[in-house]
């Protein structure tokens, strides 16, 4: 069976189409994957920010430098460090 020039034309325009849809949906499964890595973070973020306010209200008050300084301070404190690591450990261990 010989095809017309326009069967042709129309099978190669259909497969183009495929091709490009394809292509579409993987740069949105893409785009998805890599937003929603971003989003998870942003929002661990945001609640664990969250938490220490809750723990410490006081830190409210601080500014940005204030508040990075201190927390570099109370996590350079061995006690922290090694209680950081038990911490750890023990997710680790559940």
């Amino acid at each position: 069976m010989k095809k017309s020039r326009e069967q042709l034309e129309k099978e190669r325009d259909e497969a183009i189409a495929k091709r490009e849809q394809c292509q579409h949906r993987l740069e949105n499964r893409i785009r998805y994957y890599t937003e929603g890595e971003r989003k998870k973070r942003n929002h661990r973020l945001i609640v664990r920010g969250a938490d220490v306010e809750s723990v410490a209200p006081k830190v409210c008050g601080l500014s940005q430098a204030a508040f990075r300084k201190l927390a570099e301070q109370i996590f350079s404190l061995p006690e922290v460090s090694a209680l950081v690591s038990r911490m750890i450990d023990q997710q680790e261990g559940d």
